[in-house]
């Protein structure tokens, strides 16, 4: 899992209580988008901000003389359906970064999903991911046709998504071109981790493990997959929502990629067993060694003694990281509710998913700790309960101020 996906798969829209959808904000605002190259001249839509993601459906219609166009119930049904953890953030967020946000998480799920396709040969899925970082970068690298890719797909969304890629990409025509180089950037440092990741396991299976060799390969990891999204959504939000607030601006970004690698480094300790079986190790090479262990027997029983401070040790880091992702969230303006909502929520579940991988043995690891559906729907409700009291709001991650401490 990559890029925007990086929240626990609990927080998704169907562990909402009935009839909950978070709304913090009641005020509405209006802007008007113009249509892409290949629309008609000259219309104009009238956009409403907390129309969240059941807007009209002319926000994502594109119409080109080269494809039909991207309606938005496909564009809603497709976010719903491959976002899971993400749809609620998408919810959340206000108008102004919520299409950006979106498309950019399409297009990085739908680079995922071609990486991630193994059944189709290494060299295959390695071209298409060229083609689609040529296509960011605004090159005419051919026609965008993955149907033979789309076939393979056991998920409808996923296969639609395949399917609609050309007419996804037709949609960053839509940005503005600040908007549009900040997703351009976003994009191919994905691409890059996700080619770089299918390089380095190509071969790989449950009886030949690959692991990455050193720190410095688990840091850049981490960062091209989650870390680039941080700061592409901090350059986003304070060109859109905050822009004369006054803060530490390199800070914000340095927090926000940290923030990034941490939720991505909480999921490579939580799916260990799974990513061991399939025949990849992100526990660098040379800790484990140091430690007296190997990808192959890393979850043994016999190996607990010298697995689990080392499992230890990269849970503290992870957290270390999510603290800085509650500082991260805590220096936004505090009038920017919906934003700093949608920041708080990973980071508070990825906390308590660490607290439970502390008490998880090898052997308890192998059924995927995940945080349960009530335990979600309390973080949404103690967040949303203590928003206007500042002092209840950051008692949420007691440990923060430690751990920022310490890292």
């Amino acid at each position: 899992m990559t890029s925007f996906n990086v929240i626990s798969d609990s927080l998704s829209s169907d562990n909402f209580p009935n009839g909950f959808t978070p709304n913090p904000a009641r005020h509405r605002t209006q802007r008007q988008v113009g249509c892409s190259a290949g629309a008609r001249a000259g219309r104009q839509y009238d956009l409403r901000q907390n129309d969240l993601l059941t807007m009209s459906p002319r926000l994502w219609f594109i119409e080109c003389p080269t494809m039909s166009p991207l309606s938005a119930d496909t564009v809603n049904d497709l976010l719903r359906t491959t976002a899971r953890s993400f749809y609620l953030t998408l919810r959340v967020l206000p108008g102004a970064v919520r299409q950006q946000i979106g498309l950019a998480y399409l297009l990085a799920r739908t680079t995922d999903t071609i990486a991630d396709t193994e059944i189709i040969p290494l060299a295959q899925r390695l071209q298409a991911l060229e083609l689609l970082r040529a296509r960011f970068l605004g090159s005419p690298a051919g026609p965008v046709d993955f149907r033979d890719l789309a076939e393979h797909q056991g998920s409808p969304a996923e296969k639609i998504l395949l399917e609609k890629a050309g007419a996804s990409l037709a949609l960053l025509a839509t940005l503005s071109a600040a908007d549009l180089q900040l997703v351009r950037e976003v994009l191919v440092t994905i691409t890059s981790g996700q080619e770089l990741d299918l390089r380095r396991f190509a071969g790989a299976g449950a009886g030949k493990i690959a692991a990455l060799k050193t720190a410095d390969e688990l840091e850049d990891y981490t960062y091209r997959v989650a870390g680039c999204v941080g700061e592409f959504w901090t350059k986003l939000c304070r060109a859109h929502l905050f822009p004369r607030a006054e803060l530490d601006e390199a800070q914000l970004v340095a927090d926000g990629i940290r923030f990034g690698r941490g939720l991505q480094l909480v999921n490579i300790l939580r799916d260990l067993p799974a990513d061991l079986k399939n025949g990849r190790c992100y526990l660098p090479a040379d800790r484990l060694a140091a430690a007296g262990l190997a990808p192959e027997t890393l979850l043994s029983a016999g190996n607990a003694g010298n697995f689990l401070p080392l499992y230890h040790g990269y849970l503290d880091e992870a957290e270390a990281h999510l603290a800085a992702g509650w500082r991260y969230t805590n220096t936004l303006p505090f009038s920017q509710c919906r934003v700093r909502l949608a920041c708080a929520w990973p980071v508070l579940l990825g906390a308590r998913t660490i607290q439970k991988l502390r008490g998880a043995d090898p052997a308890a690891l192998q059924l995927r700790v995940k945080v349960s559906r009530q335990e979600v729907h309390g973080v949404l409700l103690r967040s949303l309960a203590s928003y206007p009291l500042p002092c209840l709001w950051r008692r949420q991650f007691p440990s923060a101020g430690k751990l920022l401490h310490q890292a």
